[in-house]
């Protein structure tokens, strides 16, 4: 039985977690990831929350055991995660495991039709744990993963 105890709240922030090189959102090809920046998607994020008196916090780490620390960190503060792993998504045992430790709802997304691309970036560690996927939206999956997340009763892992 999960561990009730922590003080969630749905009005709690929805968390905005980006992986390595998503800082480089509108610099870093273009073709495939659009022109928005990082700040430009985060702002995307605030006014989706805002639309519905809700707040996000966020944060972006190249530094794998810094945005495990930050998941770490949400338990108890926030009412769900929006997560893009980025090259994470394929690889990360430990950011899998991480995401189960704030017993929140969690929506992974990915800018671009990770289906449609290379062979590897069609396997997420991330997926079978997360509440949804949103894949191939651009910039506006974000925004359909914070809708998503504020639809959800927020219930504990």
């Amino acid at each position: 039985m999960p561990d009730t105890s922590f003080p969630q709240t749905s009005s709690s922030p929805i968390l905005v977690l980006n992986g390595p090189n998503l800082n480089m959102l509108g610099i870093r090809q273009p073709e495939v990831y659009g022109t928005e920046t990082l700040e430009d998607v985060i702002e995307l994020c605030r006014r989706a929350a805002a639309a519905r008196g809700r707040e996000i916090a966020h944060f972006q780490s190249n530094s794998e055991g810094d945005l495990i620390d930050r998941i770490h960190g949400a338990r108890g503060t926030a009412s769900g995660i929006v997560i893009n792993p980025g090259g994470w998504t394929h690889t990360s045992v430990a950011l899998r495991d991480a995401l189960v430790i704030p017993e929140v709802p969690i929506v992974e997304v990915h800018i671009s039709n990770v289906h449609a691309r290379e062979e590897f970036r069609r396997h997420s560690y991330i997926s079978p744990i997360a509440d949804a996927v949103v894949a191939g939206m651009g910039s506006h999956g974000y925004v359909a993963a914070i809708e998503f997340l504020l639809t959800r009763t927020v219930t504990p892992r």
